[in-house]
């Protein structure tokens, strides 16, 4: 089963790589409606600012998390979703690839877990998350359902299907498209972390290997599809924004998804503390550059206009132990202790565990005992809906939706 999206060791592994890569990359490295179509390149006149709202949903939370396509209905998430990202596809030999085919396709699911109430049948063409999804768009028509590939475990495969764009773009067509859910999916949305620069592991295809891969992806799926892409938020200069060219595969896409979370964390397990998800910057913030305004700016002064960007939101806090000092900026010990992994946590238990004690930079922030965590709350997602709407952004994304409370009191939060 893949691990979550982000892992506790991603500066390790990104610090080692950078030495792969070499001095020179880090010099240069719509409205949901049918009468507003999603397409490249429409007129930003066909939707208002701000109008999607997009939540990923994760494979693999069908298991421990026990998160199923139904909570979205029973929370009111879907509702407020315009679109789903449901995470993640493998990239393996060149090729788009299922991730776990039992949780997509052939689970069983009983009346009370499915969203139409009625239990599978061992013989029906279609099981699994994707048969739910299904019964979920039946019962709310607007909303559009992209399948995510790639993922921060799962990014490794990007460097060799650059290397064939066309090839790749093909397979993932095949599997999208394939006759036994084509309706379930109405485009594809790539989480390639990272080109030309590490994540996971470190990527060497070249500044024009993501233009390159998604102008086929899209001269494949055509205009009729959603063709997406969740990119990096670095912009620190010579970062990772600046190691591919964004802005040249701006054209092929219908929208980004910049990450904008993620920034600090306990893979500096010594400190300084710091919000994850800043909207602005603060003073001592621990990295110039490292904040969702900063990312905004820095993608739209590339020449990608914000019709086609959207803001991160987290629904997780993350979080330091052996912490002093209340105010950002203190010294710890290590990643304070997580349900599923040390340093992170879901918003719906931080919210009782460690209620918000402050705000900084637009976010929020938490002291209990000697653990720290930053994480939005309602209050803070608005602060960041109004930065979004007078940046005139398509909208909103959120990574993930277990995250949320029953009652979904952080996508209530989102307008």
């Amino acid at each position: 089963m893949q691990i979550p999206h982000r892992t506790r060791f991603r500066a390790l592994v990104s610090a080692a790589c950078a030495a792969v890569l070499g001095a020179g990359l880090l010099a240069g490295a719509g409205s949901a409606t049918a009468s507003a179509p999603d397409r490249p390149n429409a007129p930003a006149a066909e939707a208002a600012a701000g109008s999607k709202v997009i939540g990923y949903f994760t494979e693999w939370g069908t298991y421990d998390r026990k998160y199923y396509v139904k909570n979205i209905e029973t929370s009111g998430s879907a509702a407020k979703l315009t679109h789903i990202n449901y995470a993640f596809g493998n990239v393996t030999g060149g090729k788009c690839v299922i991730g776990d085919s039992y949780a997509a396709t052939e689970r069983t699911y009983t009346a009370a877990e499915s969203v139409d109430g009625v239990a599978d049948t061992w013989d029906q063409p279609l099981r699994g998350t994707f048969n739910q999804l299904r019964e979920l768009k039946r019962k709310h028509p607007h909303i559009k359902v992209l399948w995510s590939f790639g993922g921060w475990t799962w990014s490794g495969g990007f460097g060799q299907a650059a290397q064939n764009p066309a090839a790749f773009a093909q397979s993932c067509y095949n599997l999208v498209e394939n006759s036994k859910w084509a309706d379930v999916f109405d485009g594809i949305d790539i989480d390639w972390e990272y080109p030309n620069a590490c994540g996971l592991t470190c990527d060497t295809s070249g500044r024009a290997a993501f233009k390159n891969l998604m102008q086929a992806l899209r001269a494949k799926f055509g205009t009729g599809n959603l063709v997406t892409a969740a990119i990096t938020a670095d912009a620190t200069a010579g970062g990772k924004i600046d190691a591919a060219d964004y802005a040249g595969a701006a054209p092929y896409v219908n929208w980004y998804n910049p990450m904008t979370y993620d920034y600090f964390g306990a893979w500096d397990a010594t400190g300084p503390t710091a919000p994850h998800s800043p909207l602005t910057s603060y003073a001592g913030i621990p990295k110039a550059g490292m904040h969702s305004s900063a990312t905004i700016a820095k993608l739209r002064g590339l020449g990608i206009p914000a019709s086609k960007l959207l803001l991160g939101i987290g629904f997780y806090g993350r979080g330091w132990t052996g912490v002093t000092q209340s105010a950002p900026g203190g010294t710890a010990t290590g990643p304070a202790a997580g349900t599923y992994e040390q340093g992170i946590e879901d918003y719906k238990v931080l919210r009782t565990k460690c209620p918000a004690t402050g705000t900084v930079g637009g976010t929020a922030y938490a002291k209990c005992g000697s653990d720290w965590w930053s994480y939005d709350t309602p209050a803070t997602i608005a602060t960041k809906m109004a930065y979004k709407n007078q940046q005139g952004l398509a909208g909103t994304f959120f990574w993930e939706l277990s995250g949320d409370t029953a009652n979904g009191e952080l996508i209530k939060a989102i307008n």
